[in-house]
């Protein structure tokens, strides 16, 4: 069965003088298993039998599931992971079309994830990922880890350890302007790229340069060196055309204008350049390869790839982040349609192959006006490789854990609805509930024996022998365990790795527990069908209304609180391909009333907040 297959990682060699970085609670990561990922909705049109795929999920199970079909497939891979920045990252939800008189009342803050760990923690979850993303990469593969100062230098150790020192390439600085208000030391502004190549094979590097300037090449010209007669070298003017200089790295490339076309909707907080990741993909991959960016966020990487002609294949545990990436590449996929159209091709269907190469031109046909009584003859157009776009795409669900959408709001939620007393400030235990000390797993995912390691690392294990030498028929602790499911032997695991106490473990399963536990309420909607049209009368999503103090008799449109509606008109009752994708602009709204076609059968209407929470229905 697919869910017992398990991948091993060939273990690294230990080199003689090679320094090494060590943390509390460092494990060798020498396996993963398979876990199973659901299609959930379908954009677009395969190319060369390709879709993109995204994934919504704690990146290494997506990894680890990755792992059957793409294990050394992937051809480049940009990361932008958290940084241990000590920060939380929000963003605004307001309600639309309240522009700058937005009062308290119609907008709040939320977290959208938060950048503060242990040490231990940190290190020991970048290290388990950097293994896998190894196993991925093809053998011309590379990586490109975005960073700061706050672990650059960890980082880099890590992945000496994980990759081989001798495949470092570079260490890229990214340089921003910004203001920056310090009197005790010099302005931050900058980040740090460190660029590493698979090693089995020559990397794929394509030469980028720098424009000269206009005084140095002479409009156009270019400069030789060559050794006259008398023995002496001198520099001639050619009509040969100059690249200019090749690419240093440092790369002066300015942060996002807030009004910039390229801005999300929702001003996703830590939202990358597209000319900063265009420059890594195209340095590192050519037309047609395969790029992963398992950190997603907002999409960057994505929409460049799927811009300049790459596949691709991203991944983020926030389901904010999903819903904000797939709103782009609708939007991008549209734009690149519209642009090739307008040229003459036509790509409403798949494409007619004229060769058998993975690069193979397309055909796109449309009739000449006839001359002189002659037919209408049919005229060819080509695409070129660098011509080719991959715009069709499938969103996943990894592990069919979708309870949650955002696993910072999940604590608090759990916590709450548990009626949990919450300890703030321990990194051991999230709180206690009846004399137990409450542990909650990770969350999207189910909690494996490895999960284990971080607490087993952090236990308490002096208070443990005290008690038990005070009384050593009572459990030295009383541990209740929260997880979004978990492995069957979670529990003797725990047991057996305490053997030397007496302890009391629990499992307390919401995947199981949760048909009685009220975690949030959910969206109300209301749906029909009027004659041809496809009518939504009323949408109340009770958590953001919650959150805004807003009660029903108050919402004046309901539309305000949307961010998006899809619909599909002929649902096959498994995954979801949408027709309609109606995603307004920053100061525009849904229209709330569509065509229904005359071949529509189960109509599926999926409502998306501006929390990025959606109610999905289905109309008869």
């Amino acid at each position: 069965m697919d869910e017992q297959i398990s991948f091993e990682f060939e273990p690294r060699p230990t080199i003689k003088g090679f320094p090494e970085l060590r943390w509390t609670g460092k494990r060798p990561y020498r396996s993963t298993q398979y876990y199973p990922a659901q299609l959930r909705e379908s954009y677009g049109h395969a190319q060369d039998s390709w879709m993109n795929k995204i994934f919504w999920g704690d990146n290494l199970q997506v990894m680890s599931h990755m792992m059957k079909e793409y294990r050394g497939q992937i051809d480049l891979i940009y990361i932008d992971p958290p940084f241990d920045s000590k920060a939380d990252y929000k963003k605004k939800i307001a309600v639309r079309g309240l522009g700058k008189a937005a009062s308290d009342s119609s907008s709040f803050e939320e977290k959208q994830y938060t950048d503060i760990w242990t040490n231990d923690e940190y290190l020991q979850f970048m290290y388990e990922r950097l293994t896998v993303m190894r196993e991925l990469l093809s053998k011309h593969g590379s990586i490109y880890l975005h960073c700061d100062w706050h672990k650059s230098h960890y980082l880099r150790t890590i992945m000496d350890a994980v990759f081989g020192s001798n495949n470092f390439k570079n260490e890229i600085i990214w340089y921003y302007r910004r203001w920056n208000i310090t009197s005790t030391s010099f302005a931050t502004n900058h980040d740090t790229l460190l660029f590493y190549a698979k090693g089995e094979a020559p990397h794929t590097y394509n030469q980028l340069y720098i424009p000269k300037s206009e005084k140095s090449s002479a409009q156009g010209k270019s400069w030789k060196s060559i050794i006259g007669e008398d023995g002496v070298r001198r520099s001639i003017q050619t009509d040969e055309p100059t690249k200019g200089v090749p690419m240093p790295d440092v790369w002066e490339i300015s942060m996002i204008n807030p009004v910039a076309k390229e801005r999300t909707s929702i001003g996703y907080p830590t939202q990358k350049p597209e000319a900063l990741i265009e420059r890594i993909v195209t340095a590192s991959s050519n037309p047609g390869d395969l790029v992963f960016d398992c950190f997603m966020g907002s999409g960057t990487t994505q929409a460049v790839a799927m811009k300049l002609g790459r596949r691709f294949i991203g991944a983020d545990i926030n389901l904010g982040a999903v819903q904000t990436t797939t709103k782009r590449l609708i939007s991008i996929a549209a734009d690149l349609k519209s642009s090739q159209k307008s040229r003459g091709y036509d790509f409403q269907e798949p494409a007619l192959s004229i060769a058998a190469s993975p690069f193979a031109p397309y055909l796109s046909s449309s009739k000449e006006t006839p001359h002189d009584g002659q037919e209408s003859a049919e005229e060819i157009k080509v695409l070129s490789r660098e011509d080719i776009k991959y715009t069709g795409f499938d969103v996943y669900n990894v592990n069919n854990y979708d309870f949650f959408r955002n696993p910072i709001e999940a604590r608090d939620l759990l916590i709450a609805a548990l009626e949990i007393q919450p300890f703030p400030q321990s990194n051991l235990w999230d709180g206690e509930l009846d004399g137990r000390m409450v542990k909650i797993m990770p969350i999207n995912r189910i909690a494996t024996k490895a999960d284990l390691k971080e607490l087993l690392a952090n236990l308490p294990y002096k208070t443990y022998e005290k008690r038990k030498g005070e009384n050593a028929s009572q459990p030295v602790e009383r541990i209740t365990l929260v997880c979004m499911g978990h492995e069957p032997d979670l529990k003797a695991a725990l047991e057996q790795e305490l053997i030397e106490y007496k302890v009391d473990v629990e499992i307390m399963d919401i995947l199981r527990d949760k048909a009685s536990i009220q975690l949030k309420r959910d969206s109300e909607a209301e749906v029909v069908r009027e004659g041809e049209k496809l009518v939504i009368r009323a949408f109340y999503p009770m958590n953001l209304m919650q959150k805004l103090s807003l009660q029903k008799e108050y919402i004046e449109d309901w539309r305000q609180l949307v961010d998006s509606v899809m619909v599909d008109w002929n649902y096959d009752g498994v995954v979801m391909q949408p027709s309609v994708t109606d995603i307004p602009s920053k100061d525009e709204w849904v229209s709330g009333i569509y065509d229904i076609p005359s071949d529509a059968g189960t109509i599926k209407v999926k409502i998306t907040d501006l929390l990025s929470e959606s109610l999905e229905l289905e109309v008869s």
